[in-house]
């Protein structure tokens, strides 16, 4: 995708062309698994179709609900009650009468389960990241950033200021050379480090301390994304920044509903008022956006009282248990998986080409899951992004290990059947993220 990321010409509409005639053809020969559609709810088991109108079925590690509260009675009855008590529509942002009481009792659960910080809600968890470095970044300032950090936070940096650094991943000897030189060339303007508790591409989590002591070092301000893991991971739900006590030590908390909580829409959390009230009318994403709409907000502060109570720790042991069991048949079945411990499961494919044949067999034979290609990885480090819920049965996962197995081996054989005469296999090693000094 990346050959189409810049294309030439005078005319902006039809230099794009291109574009799709290669997407097309890779959808006429069902190597296009994108932009499909779910038929039923996205739980473990759903019916879905492709970007075709093609349906299919399955088992299905391609959504994003750790806790399976998507489906919840209590969530579900919250939005009915919701709805006949407000409607539908927020109408308005937060600025300008966009918010309801079921957002003003949000901010306050969330600031409760973080530690007393203040919240400003965004209409979505990109929406957030984006606003959390362009609301508080100026154009002198700087932004160091993990070089795998989200696209919300790259392109909030973008909006932001040109001088912006990037490190190799989870580099922290990079990071301090950053920082350092920075520092010895600036001492008057802000510096921003922004990493995330849990990379979702590669179930990897950095250490948080360390960071903060570096922060403190060189005068910068921390920002944690915790979309991936707040809400499903630890005993508490706070994530990574839980496990390592380090929950006091970003100086802003960012955050999305799409993973556990069953809902759109996302958070920044800080220390003060007034840096909250700041935010609410100079990051752009807050000001201009409409707000939360009131069954979002009222679904979410559910979905935090489950998570909170001891109902959420049972479905995270169950998550957690999920979790372990694939990884482990995985192995078993003798493929790869990356990362640590996550409700994220990448399973190394290494070349593109294997990888788009394996995700045709693989939707043919019943499991779902995200193909994830370059430039999104290294280029020869495709990988499948399994997504664990926690109402996944050991059958579910003992099926979904066996046809992956399946899949991949006919994808071996269909690419090197297409590649005689080139001696690899197809399953090289996947090349590691440039690293940047």
């Amino acid at each position: 995708m990346r050959d189409y990321r810049a294309p030439a010409g005078p005319n902006l509409i039809s230099r794009v062309a291109s574009f799709y005639d290669w997407q097309n053809l890779r959808r006429e020969h069902d190597l296009w698994p994108y932009a499909r559609s779910t038929s039923t709810a996205p739980q473990a088991r759903c019916e879905a179709k492709s970007d075709t109108g093609a349906s299919f079925s399955g088992i299905n590690f391609a959504s994003q609900d750790y806790l399976s509260l998507s489906s919840h009675p209590a969530i579900k009855q919250t939005a009915i009650d919701a709805i006949n008590q407000y409607g539908v529509h927020s109408a308005g942002s937060a600025a300008l009468l966009g918010n309801t009481a079921n957002s003003l009792l949000l901010e306050q659960g969330l600031s409760s389960f973080l530690g007393d910080r203040e919240i400003v809600l965004y209409p979505t968890g990109w929406a957030a990241g984006y606003g959390s470095v362009q609301g508080f970044v100026r154009a002198n300032d700087h932004v160091v950033m993990d070089i795998l950090a989200h696209s919300c936070l790259q392109e909030g940096a973008k909006a932001a200021t040109q001088n912006i650094h990037y490190h190799g991943h989870l580099n922290l000897d990079a990071l301090t050379r950053k920082l350092e030189r920075i520092r010895n060339n600036d001492k008057e303007n802000g510096i921003l480090v922004v990493t995330e508790s849990l990379f979702s591409m590669h179930s990897d989590t950095p250490d948080l301390g360390a960071m903060r002591a570096l922060c403190d070092r060189y005068n910068a301000t921390l920002l944690v994304d915790c979309a991936h893991d707040l809400g499903s991971i630890g005993d508490d739900g706070l994530g990574h920044m839980g496990l390592q006590n380090m929950v006091d030590a970003a100086d802003i908390i960012i955050g999305s509903f799409s993973k556990t909580f069953a809902s759109n829409g996302g958070f920044i959390a800080v220390r003060d008022k007034a840096t909250a009230e700041y935010l609410k009318y100079y990051s752009a994403t807050h000001t201009f956006s409409n707000a939360l709409s009131p069954v979002q907000a009222a679904t979410v502060l559910t979905a935090l009282n489950i998570v909170r109570s001891e109902e959420g720790r049972v479905l995270r042991r169950k998550l957690m248990d999920n979790i372990l069991y694939l990884r482990a048949e995985m192995t078993k079945a003798g493929l790869e998986t990356l990362g640590d411990p996550s409700p994220i499961v990448p399973v190394r494919l290494g070349l593109e080409g294997v990888g788009r044949f394996a995700s045709r067999h693989l939707m043919a034979l019943g499991g779902i899951a995200n193909l994830v290609e370059y430039p999104a990885v290294p280029q020869g480090g495709a990988r499948f992004r399994f997504q664990v819920m926690a109402s996944h049965t050991k059958e579910d996962i003992d099926q979904v290990v066996a046809v992956l197995a399946k899949a991949m081996h006919d994808a071996d054989i269909e690419y090197r059947l297409g590649h005689e005469g080139n001696p690899s296999t197809g399953r090289s090693p996947s090349s590691p993220s440039a690293e940047v000094a």
